[in-house]
């Protein structure tokens, strides 16, 4: 079950350039392409004649055109030609509201009367010269609830992730968890530490040592129905932590848009925006590229999970105290999945 009427990111302007391109989405499989005016346009990735996929086509004037037997889909899914036929009473496809901004393209999976931009989170260092943002995409065989738990629970880094940023003294903090709405928000801080390789790394990208000790900050933020922005850095110890001068610290976000394919699989667009040095491309490379190696540790222990998951169904899992986060994020998936199923009811009542 996935909650559809609200925006995900599908893909990356740089991922849709001349071809189509056929991903799914909650379930949906929807094809992408550049229609009239550069317009995004989103459809059913199904042809109406033999039930060919869309997006092994390619586009024309606009519209799209079926690379099986040529039949031509305008972005409303309306049937618009075909060689030598009459297309007069095909059924249009079901298309899909998009949007294109901050550098994504999202999608609306739901319905599109309810679509708006104002529904889109705001990215305000996504519009900020002082911001830099780089990423990539993985394709993560595991249920994306299982994401938001590894996100929204940052005490695997002390195992996972020893080489880089992990430290003890993660599990030695305990984190606060609150819930506001459909928002939750767990953080941890740890003073007097020493900076983990990660953030070694870092300090020196920004000019400032990285062998003294550090107050370390990790703010959890959860946004439904499947965005984690983690606020993370470190400040020499001694000078506020979170709140020091920029002159003393490193700090960033952890952009994580999550979005659901299947019930066991998801797309995982992740990345880092900080700033600090956001002219420094040479910087930006280095943190991609380890930011990159950190998430496959948990791309490989995340697919074990859901393996182990499926093959021991009858298993109950153990709830601790470092699980808030995540216990509180599903608890307000499980309300909008409740809200959304009991709107759907009272409309076909309507219907009927």
């Amino acid at each position: 079950m996935f909650i559809k009427n609200a925006w995900y990111v599908a893909c990356r302007p740089e991922e849709l350039q001349e071809k189509p391109l056929g991903r799914t989405i909650c379930g949906e499989k929807i094809v992408f392409y550049r229609a009239h005016k550069n317009k995004v346009a989103a459809v059913e990735d199904f042809c109406p004649h033999r039930g060919a996929p869309l997006s092994l086509g390619y586009v024309q004037d606009g519209n799209l055109v079926c690379g099986y037997h040529g039949l031509e889909m305008d972005c409303d899914g309306k049937v618009v030609s075909m060689p030598s036929q009459r297309v007069r009473g095909f059924p249009c496809n079901k298309s899909f509201a998009t949007l294109e901004k901050y550098g994504f393209i999202w999608v609306w999976p739901g319905e599109q009367s309810l679509a708006t931009a104002e529904a889109l989170p705001v990215l305000q260092w996504a519009e900020s010269h002082e911001w830099v943002y780089g990423g990539g995409l993985y394709h993560i065989n595991c249920n994306y609830k299982l994401m938001i738990d590894n996100l929204m629970d940052l005490t695997h880094e002390t195992y996972v992730h020893a080489s880089s940023i992990g430290q003890k003294e993660i599990d030695d903090a305990l984190p606060t968890t609150k819930v506001d709405g459909d928002r939750v928000m767990t953080e941890r801080h740890m003073q007097n530490v020493e900076a983990p390789p990660f953030w070694k790394m870092a300090l020196r990208g920004n000019h400032l040592a990285d062998d003294i000790p550090v107050d370390r900050w990790q703010i959890c933020h959860y946004y439904a129905p499947s965005n984690v922005h983690i606020e993370v850095g470190v400040a020499h110890a001694g000078h506020g932590g979170y709140h020091a001068a920029k002159d003393k610290k490193v700090s960033s976000i952890v952009v994580d848009f999550i979005t659901p394919e299947t019930e066991t699989s998801h797309w995982y667009f992740w990345g880092m925006a900080r700033n600090f040095q956001p002219d420094n491309d040479e910087l930006t490379a280095q943190i991609r590229e380890g930011q990159g190696k950190i998430f496959a540790e948990d791309l490989d222990m995340l697919e074990q999970q859901q393996q182990n998951i499926l093959n021991n169904p009858e298993r109950k899992l153990l709830m601790l105290n470092i699980d808030a986060g995540g216990v509180q994020s599903r608890k307000v998936i499980d309300r909008l999945l409740e809200q959304e199923n009991q709107q759907h009811k009272i409309q076909n009542m309507n219907i009927a």
